[in-house]
């Protein structure tokens, strides 16, 4: 067994998948306890009959339907006419969006691929600094995760069994924050000499609503019909798909039949990613609990930590490690199950804790050594790593203090729940 574990470890240092090593770590710590290892498949059934499960696959279907069309070209221009008036325009509409894209697509890499080409150029003829475009579109990446339709918060509220229309709320208020605080930065770094804007004309205008028109009605469709009543997030995710499905398709025509099919597949590889660790994950926490491992853990932290504010401070901490080191869905599978409990001791509401995961986590994507999105941003723009380090810091440093505010005053993210119930 000893040899085997060796083995299992051999193989994550050798960069094998990361759902192939924890499926491997469940099966051998139930094979050591003696109980059956079809406890893994028994909890990958029990997980497909979740209804909640249903939407993350449509809502990834419809994320890569929005990154492999035109879309962000359109999103871009459609910003660029209709706020480019606004001081700071284009750094305030990079800010933008790329928020409303990563909320769509789930992940930051795929916004700095696709979003970052198109940036980084206009910024630097807009008369940005290259280290304060680079940094801005790199921090830009992850903004998304804490809105409506995030996969991630989805993900949060299938594991801690949570409701995922008050976690939709609950993101809204310290994402606008987030927002607000960057877009403040942003605009005091505007280029100090003007910029030669040509006026556009009512023509124009029009055109460019008529192209994007498709598209925007997407939030209002998703959170209207959520909060109306109309249907469920299950529900939503499938009308989402559809929509997306027809516009990019059939009316746009962006994306080709003959692409359909690689799509489907790469939608759903990441989905069977997803559901494998989720499953080996779930079934590891069942054993764990079992062996009151949670219990355990609590009652060793409590002996050093009986306030709040400071197990607060020290989760921050290791999860912005954890952000840096693991992609967002692992990190979610492997550690929420562990630490919802002990926050729970601690009377952290379990809404309000998802908020503080994808927050550290999300700014965990841009925090040197390690973080996802600056190699991401290192590879797209060709840049030394370094570089990226000393140009993500400000925004950084801004990130921070808008996770201590998150932390530490959870009516942010409690407030829009308790007005609509």
């Amino acid at each position: 067994m000893n040899i085997l574990k060796i083995l299992v470890l051999v193989l994550a240092l050798l960069r094998t998948p990361l759902f192939l090593i924890i499926s491997a770590l469940a099966l051998l710590s139930f094979s050591s306890a003696d109980i059956d290892i079809s406890v893994v498949i028994i909890e990958m059934s029990r997980l497909a009959d979740t209804p909640l499960l249903v939407s993350l696959p449509l809502f990834i279907f419809a994320g890569i339907l929005l990154s492999e069309s035109k879309a962000p070209r359109r999103m871009l221009k459609f910003s660029q006419l209709f706020l480019g008036w606004l001081p700071g325009g284009l750094a305030v509409i990079t800010l933008l969006v790329c928020a409303v894209f990563t909320a769509f697509t789930g992940a930051s890499g795929v916004t700095i691929f696709a979003l970052g080409g198109l940036l980084l150029p206009a910024l630097l003829k807009d008369g940005y600094s290259e280290r304060f475009s680079m940094g801005l579109i790199t921090s830009s990446g992850s903004l998304g995760l804490l809105f409506p339709p995030s996969l991630p918060l989805i993900l949060y509220g299938v594991i801690a069994e949570s409701r995922i229309d008050q976690l939709f709320l609950a993101g809204i208020l310290p994402g606008i924050l987030m927002l607000i605080l960057l877009m403040g930065y942003s605009i005091l770094q505007r280029p100090k000499r003007e910029i030669d804007t040509p006026e556009t004309t009512l023509e124009e205008k029009i055109t460019t609503l008529r192209e994007i028109g498709w598209e925007l009605p997407l939030p209002v469709i998703l959170l209207g019909g959520i909060y109306g009543g109309i249907f469920v997030p299950g529900e939503a995710a499938a009308v989402t798909a559809l929509y997306v499905l027809v516009v990019e398709l059939f009316i746009h025509r962006d994306i080709p039949f003959s692409a359909l099919a690689s799509i489907m597949s790469k939608s759903m590889i990441l989905f069977g990613g997803i559901l494998v660790i989720l499953a080996a994950s779930m079934a590891s926490t069942n054993y764990l609990i079992d062996q009151e491992v949670p219990t355990r853990l609590f009652t060793f932290i409590q002996t050093y930590i009986d306030s709040r504010y400071t197990f607060l401070l020290l989760l921050n901490i290791f999860l912005l490690i954890v952000g840096a080191m693991l992609d967002i869905f692992s990190a979610l599978v492997l550690i929420v199950p562990l630490i919802l409990p002990i926050a729970t001791g601690y009377g952290v509401d379990p809404v309000h804790l998802g908020i503080i995961f994808l927050t550290n986590l999300q700014i965990g994507y841009c925090t040197p050594p390690v973080g996802l999105n600056l190699f991401l941003a290192s590879y797209r723009f060709e840049k030394p790593i370094t570089e990226l380090y000393r140009s993500t810091l400000p925004f950084l440093a801004l990130l921070l203090v808008t996770l201590i505010i998150i932390t530490y005053f959870p009516w942010l993210s409690l407030a829009l729940i308790r007005f609509a119930g």
